[in-house]
């Protein structure tokens, strides 16, 4: 089976730096996969182009093995890649269904809103996610940490996600969030979608990854499976960019 995506040499500069240098990495359906590196390892601008934020200067895209073109972030959510960065965008003064919908509501023949639908389609999304709010009505302001987050994930799979993108996830959360959190990951892998975690903390997800990749300066230093890997060779990955002993 080819991998869900694929990314081959791919190499992004801004003037003279090279922020990501020829990084080979794939990505396979139900996989949760661990992007670590300290800030300015070049994770958050290779996930930018397989976003279709950033366009890559070389390299190669590929989704169930086809060659695939993302110029925009418009391309990448059309072939079902959904990016949650960590401030969520999400808009505190509107409430879950809203937030779900934002940007791409559902509107009758006139072009007016029908909340009606769009409220029962958010609750088949959250049913499917085995999600509970206090309301769907319940302003995002006043929700916790990890509903808001379970509310940004809910609009990307809402719309199709088939690679869901999550930078530092539970960077922000208490021990009963981020695990309330980490099982809604595992519910949506146990689906089929492909998921990366970004982080420059082992510890956020160590507990959920599959396999941990490691970028350092720009460049891959290696990918290793988590039943496998001893915390101080990941720890030197990332430190001194240390080659693993088995690579994944």
């Amino acid at each position: 089976m080819a991998p869900l995506v694929e990314i081959r040499h791919m190499v992004k500069s801004f003037g003279g730096v090279k922020a990501v240098d020829d990084v080979s990495l794939h990505l396979d359906p139900g996989e949760i996969l661990g992007l670590l590196g300290h800030n300015g390892a070049g994770k958050s601008t290779l996930i930018k182009v397989l976003s279709g934020v950033h366009q890559a200067d070389s390299g190669d895209i590929l989704m169930d093995g086809q060659p695939v073109s993302i110029r925009t972030t418009r391309d990448a959510k059309a072939l079902g890649i959904e990016t949650i960065y960590q401030n969520l965008a999400l808009s505190e003064n509107l409430d879950a269904v809203a937030n779900l919908f934002l940007g791409r509501e559902i509107r009758n023949a006139f072009g007016i809103m029908n909340e009606e639908a769009m409220e029962a389609a958010a609750e088949v999304t959250l049913n499917r996610m085995e999600l509970k709010l206090p309301s769907y009505h319940e302003l995002v302001a006043k929700l916790s940490g990890g509903q808001r987050q379970a509310v940004a994930i809910a609009r990307a799979v809402h719309f199709e996600a088939r690679v869901l993108i999550m930078d530092e996830p539970t960077a922000a959360l208490g021990p009963e969030e981020t695990e309330k959190v980490g099982r809604l990951i595992r519910r949506l892998a146990e689906q089929g979608i492909g998921i990366v975690l970004i982080s420059h903390d082992l510890h956020d997800v160590i507990g959920l990854a599959d396999r941990l990749v490691v970028m350092k300066n720009g460049g891959l230093v290696g990918s290793v499976k988590t039943s496998d890997a001893k915390q101080d060779e990941v720890l030197a990955m990332i430190i001194a960019g240390r080659k693993p002993a088995a690579v994944a």
